[in-house]
């Protein structure tokens, strides 16, 4: 499957998934921790930064402010296609809701209030729909 470029068909097929469980936000100075599976990490000049489940946060003591639901957008992006990061945080803004972005390979992953998961999903729906 070749990835997708045109930003009517990525909206038109993006397929947002919502996965179960509250993920959280946290950073370390080193290496992640033993026995954590983050489900991103991001290494930056402060530190570690990851995102975990939330129980494997605070099994592990980590700090963190920012509970988010995880939205997997399954349309197969190409990193390279113009407009689907603006479009999608457009219509999640005009809806009140925040959103932090992660490109993988093959998908876009939306984080969310988690409180909000479910608006933010029927927002991206919607979305979809009307592409």
């Amino acid at each position: 499957m070749h990835p997708e470029r045109d930003l009517g068909r990525l909206l038109a097929g993006m397929r947002p998934e919502l996965h179960p469980g509250r993920y959280v936000f946290t950073t370390v100075a080193g290496p992640a921790p033993a026995g954590l599976d983050p489900v991103v990490t991001v290494a930056e000049r402060e530190g570690l930064t990851m995102v975990v489940r939330q129980e494997d946060a605070d099994a592990a003591s980590l700090a963190y402010d920012y509970v988010a639901g995880w939205i997997t957008l399954r349309v197969h992006s190409a990193l390279d296609a113009v407009g689907l990061t603006a479009a999608v945080a457009g219509a999640l803004a005009d809806a009140g809701l925040s959103c932090n972005v992660v490109a993988g390979h093959h998908h876009d992953h939306l984080f969310v209030e988690h409180a909000r998961a479910d608006d933010a999903l029927g927002v991206l729906e919607a979305l979809a729909r009307r592409s």
